[in-house]
């Protein structure tokens, strides 16, 4: 192995167990693995240069308007809105609060973009209601985490953007597109699982919405999940590019929250901003960094050293994707999504279209593969916003989740091994 290699590895482990910002332990290590290949003055020049670079992209604008968009949404009494018409739909089931947590978390998360916000927001509601009932609280925050993520593959989703740049400009609006079947298919799986829990169990049957009653509830959340049809019909129509349609989408969520709903008060709007700069700025940073090391990685020849090896293991398809995911699986337990998506991308995409995947079928099974590590220890974000939400912790719900970390992993192969379940939308609407 080549001494460059080896401190970029051995210096990026000893920051990350010294529990330094993430963005900071792939600046560094890329900066002292320079250090080793050029002089210094033109290493952090160099540095400096590729950060700037990696942000200079007109698709990276979507990201703070999707940001501010979910931050607008979030505060602006959405979440109970969905959750209500969750109810009118499932909730009068066997184990309804369950499925109704579920489906909440999928139209959150679809709208906010962010899986953490979904957390909160659906978890901040749902999990006591669902205590008060008598359901488990560790069952009811497994779900509430699990379900959280299905909304990072149903667009309008930050890090399919990122992807896009990792991967060299695969189309935004086909991977929002491609999304759409693996993030329901993995909602599906999950309220199977909390379907059959809540039979064993014998978990309480939510009461029955009158008809009425259910039509307002269905009107009052039908402009929330106008959004989506709005951010994705207007790329698919052509009306405007993704980057276009996250300004629509901070429009919308504008005159909905504040006009509309009247729960965000014109007041509070730059606070809400200034929560929005900060995250786009630790999302930014992530990029910067991320694209410097992922231009030492090129230089020092790492992915192609690495897909040879791989390829010199087996020539076996199935095999090779195998170990992909578990490496991903492992890589997710410690490192956040969107560095892992800068990283890891250049490395293994070169790899899986040797073996005929399309860089969009790798994309969404990449992101379904770092959901799971969201909602594991010791990095996993979402467990983090989950426990403490359901006044729990990682040892006492770890039993509670490991049905669901069965059916993520089982959908995960379901879409690595079958593209058409990524690709057939993309196809019939021409990408």
């Amino acid at each position: 192995m080549d001494i460059s290699v080896l401190v970029l590895i051995v210096s990026f482990i000893i920051l990350l167990a010294m529990n330094v910002p993430i963005a900071f332990s792939i600046g560094i290590a890329t900066i002292l693995t320079m250090l080793f290949t050029i002089s210094p003055e033109p290493a952090v020049t160099t540095v400096a240069q590729r950060m700037a670079t990696g942000i200079n992209s007109f698709a990276l604008l979507a990201i703070p308007f999707f940001i501010l968009s979910g931050q607008l949404m979030g505060k602006g009494g959405i979440a109970r809105r969905l959750i209500d018409f969750a109810k009118v739909m499932v909730g009068m089931l066997p184990g309804g609060l369950a499925y109704v947590n579920v489906l909440a978390c999928m139209f959150f998360g679809a709208i906010s973009g962010s899986a953490v916000a979904a957390t909160s927001a659906i978890g901040g509601f749902m999990i006591p209601t669902m205590n008060k009932e008598g359901y488990d609280k560790n069952f009811n925050t497994a779900i509430t985490v699990t379900g959280s993520t299905t909304g990072l593959l149903i667009p309008p989703s930050n890090v399919l953007i990122v992807y896009s740049l990792a991967s060299g400009g695969v189309s935004i609006a086909a991977l929002f597109i491609a999304g759409y079947l693996p993030g329901i298919l993995l909602g599906l799986g999950l309220v199977i699982v909390a379907a059959v829990i809540a039979m064993m169990r014998k978990y309480p049957v939510g009461d029955r919405v009158g008809f009425v009653d259910g039509v307002k509830k269905l009107l009052d959340a039908i402009p929330s999940l106008l959004l989506v049809v709005i951010v994705i019909g207007g790329i698919i129509a052509g009306y405007f590019t993704a980057t276009e349609a996250s300004a629509v989408a901070v429009l919308y969520s504008l005159l909905l929250s504040v006009g509309v709903y009247r729960e965000v008060k014109v007041k509070e709007l730059p606070q809400i901003l200034l929560k929005t700069v900060e995250t786009t700025a630790i999302v930014m940073l992530l990029i910067g960094t991320s694209s410097a090391m992922s231009w030492i990685l090129s230089y020092e020849n790492i992915p192609q050293d690495i897909s040879a090896t791989l390829i010199g293991l087996t020539n076996n398809k199935f095999v090779i994707l195998l170990i992909i995911n578990i490496l991903l699986l492992i890589v997710g337990t410690f490192m956040d999504m969107t560095p892992a998506v800068l990283i890891f991308t250049p490395i293994f995409l070169p790899v899986v279209v040797q073996l005929g995947l399309t860089p969009l079928h790798f994309g969404i099974m990449m992101v379904l593969n770092l959901c799971i590590g969201l909602c594991t220890p010791p990095v996993g974000s979402v467990l983090f916003v989950g426990c403490g939400i359901g006044n729990t912790n990682i040892a006492s719900m770890s039993r509670a989740l490991i049905p669901f970390y069965i059916v993520m992993v089982l959908v995960l192969m379901l879409v690595t091994y079958i593209p058409w379940i990524t690709l057939v939308l993309p196809k019939v609407f021409g990408y």
